[in-house]
């Protein structure tokens, strides 16, 4: 499947959270994009070192300003478990605006054509890291790492685009 390319649609998918009482939810990508701005970034895993010390904190220090030039959501997309991801989003006390959503078998982030096969380190089916800015639906920015990069999906690179 060829990945996600500006000007294709995104496909919906269902992703996971925990509410407040840590109670599994289900969400719908397009629930949250339809009508809107959103950032949608996918990193590899939670708690890694490239994701954890600079692809989230960029889109966290830099929510304010995203949302200052229209962004409606900002969404970080992982192939972990609800538990893991809320686990993860709790070391970012300052996290406002970035919605942490658990892709936990990798169904979306294949539906993006975005699977990243680390099977061969132990890993299993992870996600490209990559950021997409879509607009009602429809990719207008879509920045993809190649292996283990971390160049042109920043927040910073989303900002540069808007």
């Amino acid at each position: 499947m060829a990945p996600i390319a500006v000007g294709d649609a995104i496909p919906d998918g269902t992703l996971a959270y925990l509410d407040e009482e840590n109670k599994p939810q289900s969400v719908s990508i397009h629930s949250l994009s339809a009508g809107k701005k959103v950032i949608i970034f996918g990193v590899p895993g939670a708690f890694t070192p490239t994701c954890s010390l600079k692809h989230v904190p960029g889109f966290i220090e830099r929510a304010e300003e995203l949302k200052g030039k229209g962004v409606d959501e900002i969404i970080c997309i992982s192939v972990n478990d609800p538990f893991v991801l809320n686990s993860w989003a709790k070391t970012f006390p300052e996290n406002k605006h970035v919605k942490f959503l658990a892709d936990g078998s990798a169904k979306y982030t294949h539906a993006l054509g975005l699977e990243l096969d680390l099977t061969d380190k132990g890993l299993g089916i992870r996600s490209r890291r990559f950021a997409l800015l879509v607009e009602d639906l429809k990719v207008k920015v879509a920045n993809v790492e190649g292996g283990g990069e971390f160049t042109i999906s920043s927040a910073e690179d989303i900002l540069k685009a808007l």
